[in-house]
């Protein structure tokens, strides 16, 4: 009986126990279930704080102070070689291009016995180096009574030959160039020739050769119907630091002469270099222009040279061109250019006997610096291959 009451009494408390547990369970879930009508009775966790949007800061502008203007880079000046060693290379570079007639008559003049058909064979080697006819006569009556009255060894030939040569090509002709002034004004240069000699290269080497002697340089380009020839001189003064006058294309080239002249008057320079027109289609046109170039210049100051450019390898072609300019200006000195490039050296005898002036500069090469001053003496020893 006691049993039996014990296990009744503790099915009793199992039972209270598990309704305790449910009805804990059922209003734990009651209280969190919201009202149907929205009411405030549950408590909802906070909603998060709305942020108020926060205001930019404007800055004030800093200003940036402005980027310095580039300036051009001043272009490199190129150093002009100076004359001494242009009258080395001027004797290497003849020796190579020259020596050929030398040899030719040493040759024939070294023969034992010297006949009428090697003394022909010794008038055509120099007609054919275009020494011209009246030069040539002379110079072979002048060996054959030396040869004839010396005679002696080869080394005898060689210098009878020397001589004679010298004396024809005349180292006493006076190949200064004529580049300064008088009364503090500036020697003017006026530079003549046809087109395709090397006119206006020879403009810019020979402003190059001054430049080299310390010389304030101011050059014209007076060669107004030809762009081309504008441009070119522009960039010779432009590597060596002289001036340039020029005008627009087409305008008239005593203007461009006189404004070059005057710009040398003003500034005090030294040399002003007027590169001229080349053309020839008639003589008459020429002379009245290059006759107008002179006068306009010469209301500034006086002109001290006139240097007429001449291509070595037209030979024959170059005297008739030398004769039209003769007639039309006072020529007073020759610069013959592409000496290098042709085995005809007789040139130079030839047109100073049709001019009677000197050969004052012989350009040998393409090089900027390819421009020297004539030397009789290297001429011929070049000529003669030592």
């Amino acid at each position: 009986m006691t049993l039996l009451v014990l296990i009744v009494l503790i099915a009793v408390v199992a039972l209270v126990v598990v309704g305790v547990g449910v009805g804990l369970l059922v209003g734990g879930n009651r209280r969190k279930t919201p009202p149907a009508g929205g009411g405030t009775g549950v408590i909802s966790p906070p909603e998060a704080p709305t942020e108020r949007p926060v205001e930019a800061t404007v800055e004030a502008p800093v200003e940036v102070p402005p980027a310095p203007a580039e300036v051009p880079a001043a272009p490199t000046l190129e150093k002009p070689e100076s004359t001494a060693s242009r009258l080395v290379r001027l004797r290497q570079r003849l020796a190579g291009s020259q020596g050929g007639l030398g040899r030719g008559l040493l040759a024939l003049l070294s023969r034992d016995r010297l006949d009428e058909d090697t003394w022909e064979s010794i008038e055509d080697t120099l007609l054919t180096a275009d020494v011209g006819v009246a030069p040539t006569q002379e110079l072979v009556e002048k060996l054959r009574t030396r040869l004839r009255v010396e005679g002696g060894s080869a080394a005898d030939v060689r210098a009878v030959v020397r001589e004679e040569l010298l004396a024809l090509v005349d180292p006493t002709m006076d190949r200064r160039l004529q580049v300064t002034g008088a009364d503090g004004k500036p020697g003017v240069v006026l530079v003549v020739g046809v087109n395709g000699a090397g006119k206006t290269t020879s403009v810019g080497k020979i402003a190059r050769i001054l430049v080299a002697e310390d010389r304030r340089v101011v050059l014209g380009a007076a060669d107004t119907f030809r762009a081309a020839a504008v441009e070119q001189l522009a960039t010779w003064g432009e590597r060596v630091g002289v001036d340039v006058v020029r005008g627009p294309e087409g305008t008239d080239p005593a203007s461009v002469a006189f404004d070059a002249v005057k710009e040398g008057v003003d500034t005090g320079a030294d040399t002003v270099i007027v590169d001229t027109a080349g053309r020839l289609q008639n003589k008459a046109g020429l002379m009245d222009e290059l006759g107008k170039v002179k006068r306009v210049i010469e209301k500034q100051a006086p002109v001290t040279e006139v240097l007429l450019v001449l291509d070595a390898t037209t030979g024959q072609n170059g005297m008739i061109q030398a004769r039209v300019f003769r007639e039309v200006v006072d020529v007073t000195g020759i610069v013959l250019t592409k000496l290098d490039g042709s085995a005809k050296g007789g040139i130079v005898v030839a047109v100073q006997r049709e001019l009677g002036v000197p050969v004052k500069l012989v350009g040998l090469g393409e090089g900027a610096d390819d421009l020297a001053p004539f030397d009789a003496g290297a001429f011929v020893d070049a000529l003669l291959g030592g």
